[in-house]
């Protein structure tokens, strides 16, 4: 795979703890990195995401290979790990930097990301409408270093044994065959 087949999705739903994990088990997904975007404060740290100072929502951007894994089916499973339908909050954790988001990186992922949730609403799979935001692309401001692959460096953390496990669990269920591959132990 050469990195001109690689595409790049900026995603918002939630604490990005939860995202990270989810889309690091994606067959097709060939990097996460957590961090800030649809701000207005130029180089943003946890501190002041969370305070709710900066505008940031907390977001993952997400390489993939378009040719295993289609932007719309990405989108397909970010839509099935967060719930859509709260405005500036995931469970408990409430704010603008939690809410439902979506930077698009080009005119064909806004497209996409429109239609989807047009259909996704049609469907009534929640009880309410979707209010995630589709936004152009924005500029990504990597979190600090400690919070890249927070789960797996932290499974026995509070948070994620009771957020962030149970959403990875839900995922692998749902999603059984579009998890990557991992080579036999030898």
């Amino acid at each position: 795979m050469n990195a001109s087949t690689q595409e790049i999705a900026v995603l918002g739903g939630g604490c990005f703890w939860c995202l990270d994990a989810v889309f690091r088990e994606l067959d097709g997904v060939t990097g996460v990195e957590s961090g800030y975007a649809g701000g207005t404060t130029p180089q943003p740290d946890y501190d002041a995401v969370c305070g709710g100072q900066t505008g940031h929502a907390e977001v993952v951007r997400v390489t993939f290979d378009p040719t295993v894994l289609r932007y719309r089916d990405l989108l397909g499973v970010f839509f099935a790990i967060h719930d859509p339908t709260t405005k500036d909050r995931q469970g408990h954790d409430v704010g603008t930097q939690y809410r439902s988001a979506i930077f698009a990186q080009t005119p064909g992922q806004r497209r996409i990301a429109e239609d989807l949730v047009r259909e996704l609403d049609a469907a009534r799979l929640w009880p309410a409408p979707i209010v995630t935001e589709i936004a152009g692309a924005q500029t990504f401001w990597p979190a600090e270093v400690y919070h890249q692959d927070y789960f797996a460096n932290n499974p026995a953390q509070p948070y994620c044994m009771g957020v962030v496990a149970p959403k990875v669990a839900k995922f692998r269920k749902q999603f059984l065959e579009r998890l990557k591959r991992r080579s036999p132990a030898g």
